[in-house]
C-alpha cells in the first residue's frame, strides 16, 4: 500500500482524498488541525442562529458532482443546492439599487439599465465568454500552472488575444462598458478571489460569465451541509481522518519527505504528502524552510486579502435586502487602494453582506434576520493587521455606513454577534498572514498564476486550495483536489 498523508481537511484536502481514494492501493491519511472538516467552510450555531463562517455563494456545481459521480455516488443524495435569484443587489450612496439578475436576459428588463447599458453588457458578456474559453482549456483541462506550460497550448500570439494579456480586470471591462454603475458591479466580481481589479489580470472577467452561465446556488440547510455531505462521503470510502490533530514536522530525505510527525506523538511514513495547508506557511512552520529560500516565492505569490467577518443576528427583518447584497464605496479605486497599497482601513468600505433567510428562513428564529457583513481589508503585517482600537472604529464605519443606506436602527436591533478578524483566520486556519482566499492574482506579480501544485522542494509534496492552481473560490479548490491526482500517480512511478 502507498501511504498518503493529506495536511489539511478543507475542501481542497476532501477533495483530494476523494479523488485519490479511487486507487485501492493507496491508504489515505486526512490530518486536520480542527475539529471540524470543511477548513473556512464552518458553521457556528448561537442564539437559535446558524451563522455560515466561511463562503455564503456557491457556483460550478459541476465540480463538486464529479466527486460523488468517480464513485458511483450521486450528489444530491449527500446534500441539496437551491437556485438564487437574483444573484445579488447592489446599493449605492445615491440611492441607486440595481439588482444583479440571474439570467443576462433578465438585465434587460430593468428600469435603470438602458438598452446602451444591455448592449454593452452583451457585448461584454461575449469576451468573457472567450477568456472562459480559454481559462477552460489551459487552467481547467490541460492544467497548465506557468506562462511557460501554457505555450505548449497556445502560441503567443493567441495567449495576447485570447486572455486580453495587456489589460487589467478593470481596463478589460472599461473596454466594453460606460454605465459607472455596472463597472464597479462588474469589478467587484473579484471578490471571489480577494484581488485588486486595478491590478488583476483581465482574464478574471471570466468571472461573470461562469455566474451567469453556471447559475449561483445555496447549499439548502446552510452552506456548511456541503461539508457534511462531502464527509459522508470521506466516511463511506477507505479514507482515516484524524481531527483535532496537527502535523508537527517531517523527515526529508533525499528530496523527498519520508514521514510526518504528528502532535499526537505518532509518526507516520509517507510516500507522498499533498498539503491543504497553504504553500508559504507549510514551508514555514512544517518543512521549516529559511527565509532566503521563500524570497522568490513570497514576491511571486503574495497573498490575497482578509475580511472582517461580521456575524449578526437581529430581531427585525429588512425587506429590500436580498440574498446576496453589496453596498459600494463612493470612490471604488480608493478602497482598493486602502487595501492592497496602504494598509488602511476605510472609513467608507464596499461591504458584501449576506442575509441567508432570505432563503433559507430555518437559519434562525422566525421574525429575525441574519447580516453577515464582509467587507476585504488587508492581511497581517506582522503579529496583526489592525489594532483593537482601529477595528472598534472600523465596526462603527461599517454600521454607519449600513444605517444611513436604509439598513435602520440596525445597532438597535442586534441580538447575536460573532466577530472574526485576519488574525483569528490566520490561527484558526494556518493561512499566509490571514488571508481569505489564498494567493493575490496580479498581473504584474504572476499572471493570475498561483503556486505550482508540485512542489519545488520536495518531489513527493503536492499542494491543493486556494493558494494553488487554478486559484480561490470553492469550485477551484474543489477542482484542485481533483488535479493533483496527476501529480501523485506521476511522483509513484
Amino acid at each position: 500500500m502507498k501511504e498518503i498523508v493529506i495536511v489539511g481537511g478543507g475542501l481542497g484536502g476532501m477533495s483530494a482524498a476523494i479523488t485519490l481514494a479511487k486507487h485501492k492501493d493507496f491508504h489515505i491519511t486526512l490530518i486536520e488541525k480542527n475539529p471540524h472538516l470543511g477548513g473556512k467552510l464552518n458553521v457556528l450555531e448561537q442564539d437559535g442562529f446558524s451563522f455560515d463562517l466561511g463562503p455564503s455563494i456557491f457556483t460550478m456545481p459541476q465540480y463538486f458532482d464529479s466527486l460523488f459521480e468517480m464513485h458511483g455516488k450521486n450528489r444530491e443524495d449527500y446534500f441539496k443546492l437551491v437556485s438564487v435569484a437574483p444573484h445579488w443587489r447592489n446599493f449605492f450612496e445615491d440611492g441607486k439599487v440595481i439588482d444583479l439578475t440571474d439570467t443576462l436576459e433578465g438585465m434587460k428588463d430593468l428600469e435603470n439599465i438602458s438598452d446602451k447599458d444591455y448592449q454593452e453588457l452583451q457585448d461584454f458578456y461575449k469576451y468573457t465568454e472567450k477568456l472562459y474559453d480559454f481559462t477552460n482549456d489551459i487552467l481547467f483541462k490541460n492544467q497548465a500552472e506557468t506562462i511557460l506550460q501554457t505555450l505548449k497550448y497556445y502560441s503567443p500570439l493567441k495567449i495576447f488575444k485570447d486572455s486580453d494579456y495587456i489589460r487589467t480586470m478593470d481596463g478589460g471591462i472599461r473596454k466594453y462598458i460606460s454605465n459607472p454603475y455596472l463597472i464597479d458591479i462588474m469589478n467587484y466580481f473579484i471578490k471571489y478571489v480577494g484581488s485588486n481589479p486595478y491590478d488583476a489580470p483581465a482574464v478574471m472577467n471570466l468571472l461573470p460569465y461562469i455566474q451567469w452561465k453556471f447559475g449561483l446556488w445555496y447549499v439548502e440547510g446552510g452552506m456548511y451541509q456541503a461539508s457534511i455531505g462531502m464527509q459522508k462521503l470521506i466516511s463511506e470510502l477507505n479514507i482515516t481522518v484524524k481531527t483535532n490533530t496537527e502535523v508537527l514536522t517531517v523527515k526529508k530525505q533525499k528530496g523527498k519527505i519520508v514521514s510526518v510527525t504528528l502532535s499526537d506523538g505518532s509518526m507516520l511514513n509517507v510516500d507522498a504528502v499533498v498539503s491543504n495547508m497553504e504553500a508559504i506557511p507549510f514551508y514555514e512552520k512544517i518543512t521549516k524552510e529559511p527565509d532566503q529560500k521563500l524570497k522568490i516565492l513570497k514576491k511571486k505569490y503574495g497573498p490575497a486579502c482578509s475580511g472582517f467577518a461580521l456575524h449578526l443576528g437581529v430581531d427585525k427583518t429588512y425587506p429590500q435586502l436580498a440574498h446576496h447584497n453589496f453596498f459600494f464605496s463612493e470612490d471604488l479605486k480608493q478602497n482598493f487602494e486602502n487595501i492592497f497599497k496602504k494598509h488602511k482601513l476605510s472609513g467608507d468600505p464596499t461591504i458584501y453582506l449576506v442575509a441567508p433567510m432570505k432563503t433559507d428562513p430555518s437559519q434562525g428564529p422566525e421574525g429575525h434576520e441574519i447580516i453577515k457583513i464582509l467587507p476585504h481589508i488587508s492581511v497581517m503585517n506582522g503579529d496583526q493587521a489592525f489594532t483593537k482600537e482601529e477595528y472598534d472604529q472600523f465596526e462603527e464605519a461599517i454600521l454607519t455606513k449600513l444605517e444611513r443606506m436604509g439598513l435602520t436602527d440596525l445597532r438597535k436591533h442586534i441580538v447575536s454577534k460573532e466577530l472574526w478578524t485576519p488574525e483569528i483566520i490566520q490561527q484558526k486556519y494556518y493561512s499566509n498572514k490571514g488571508s481569505i482566499y489564498g494567493v493575490e492574482a496580479n498581473r504584474k506579480m504572476n499572471l493570475g498564476f498561483k503556486v505550482p501544485k508540485t512542489s519545488t522542494f520536495y518531489d513527493n509534496l503536492f499542494f491543493v486550495g486556494g493558494s494553488t492552481n487554478p486559484g480561490g473560490g470553492m469550485p477551484m479548490v474543489v477542482l484542485s483536489g481533483q488535479q493533483v491526482e496527476k501529480h501523485v500517480l506521476r511522483s509513484l512511478k
